[in-house]
């Protein structure tokens, strides 16, 4: 589809769940998306953050805390957390 400039565009962009890459359906109403803030040594917001989009099967299986987990972890923000991947 085109807007009044010749651009295209497209009506919907279906997002990723972060945990599973699994596209997020319309439909999907069990669906999260949470936004972490990036702060700084002194705790001060720096306008940045990190946003994770999980999917309601994710939600459903009772996974949702670990993949949080394991994301924040791969992205650094839990830098001094313990996590079982560490302790291998």
């Amino acid at each position: 589809m085109e807007n009044e400039r010749g651009e295209i565009v497209d009506l919907y962009v279906p997002r990723k769940c972060s945990a599973t890459n699994r596209i997020i359906k319309a439909k999907d109403h069990a669906s999260v998306q949470i936004s972490i803030a990036k702060v700084d040594e002194n705790g001060r917001y720096t306008g940045e953050n990190q946003t994770y989009a999980l999917c309601g099967f994710v939600r459903a299986r009772g996974e949702s805390d670990d993949s949080l987990n394991r994301l924040a972890q791969r992205d650094g923000f839990l830098k001094n957390v313990w996590s079982a991947s560490s302790q291998r």
